[in-house]
């Protein structure tokens, strides 16, 4: 990756019973394209008196993506999704004015030793759909495109890259891009991207101009090109990015908007309670009072 414009390594987060990396937002860049947060959620293992329980909370302005690579979450909304997701499948939720969920580990899986790893992306959406009904689409292992090259493998799990498209209904130019070496290999690809563009590195490292990079980290490139990289072997990356939006964004806990009225409102209907509820689920996460670092434009 040529013209390293920052590197940022993973803060921890802690989430209930998980340590969780906060990757993006963090200070200096906000959003890589249309991508607004980040978390690296594991590795962990859970024994059978530890379960995920995130209570039903809000989102409004956004696409959530949950992308796992072990373990299992059972998803519920108000929309009356329930499904559960699992490892290399894609859960791409879009809040629009508002959608209320929750992640569980799955009845079946409560009572014994289970892992759980992976990514938890949110998309902002763009100014004109921002109000738009709430929507779910899952997608299978299978409906993934993968593909190999030079040894390497590559899967498309959302956007447009490369030729390919990921069936996942996005909303803006965008792609969010698995990338696998078991040997030592150079990528080249960024004359295929476009907009902005990252790189988060999960094992392993990458090699870009004499400079080695560790797990663990988030590189934003100063453009999408990326030139030409080394992967050392047995290493996973995830390339993102896309067309930025032309408006600034404002993010407030679980709720994203191009405007801050449209969060005061999603803060006082959670308050009072007038977002639409899950069948079948029961507790409710109180609207946290914020710093206000985390008020400020993203």
């Amino acid at each position: 990756m040529s013209h390293i414009d920052m590197i940022i390594e993973e803060r921890p987060a802690d989430i209930g019973n998980f340590l969780v990396g906060r990757l993006l937002p963090f200070r200096g860049k906000r959003m890589v394209g249309p991508f607004i947060f980040i978390d690296h959620m594991g590795p962990v293992r859970l024994d059978d008196h530890h379960n995920m329980d995130i209570g039903p909370h809000p989102h409004v302005g956004l696409s959530t993506l949950t992308y796992l690579f072990e373990g299992n979450i059972m998803h519920r909304d108000t929309l009356g999704t329930e499904v559960e997701i699992k490892a290399g499948e894609v859960n791409w939720m879009t809040a629009g004015k508002g959608i209320v969920h929750s992640e569980r580990t799955p009845g079946y899986l409560r009572h014994s030793d289970k892992p759980l790893h992976g990514l938890q992306i949110w998309v902002a959406m763009p100014k004109h759909l921002e109000q738009m009904d709430p929507e779910f689409f899952h997608a299978n292992k299978e409906d993934i495109p993968t593909w190999q090259k030079d040894g390497v493998s590559y899967k498309l799990i959302a956007g447009t890259a490369l030729g390919h498209t990921s069936p996942v209904p996005v909303y803006s130019k965008l792609f969010l891009l698995e990338i696998k070496a078991t040997e030592q290999t150079t990528i080249t690809i960024g004359n295929e991207l476009y907009g902005e563009a990252g790189m988060y590195i999960l094992e392993g490292a990458v090699i870009s101009e004499g400079n080695t990079y560790q797990p663990k980290r988030i590189l934003v490139s100063k453009d999408s090109s990326l030139c030409s990289f080394t992967m050392e072997a047995n290493t996973t990356i995830y390339i993102f990015g896309g067309e930025p939006f032309a408006e600034e964004r404002y993010i407030y806990w679980n709720f994203v908007a191009s405007d801050l009225a449209i969060i005061e409102k999603a803060k006082e209907d959670w308050k009072a309670q007038r977002f639409p509820t899950i069948p079948g689920e029961t507790g409710y996460i109180p609207l946290p009072e914020l710093n206000s670092s985390l008020k400020q434009k993203q």
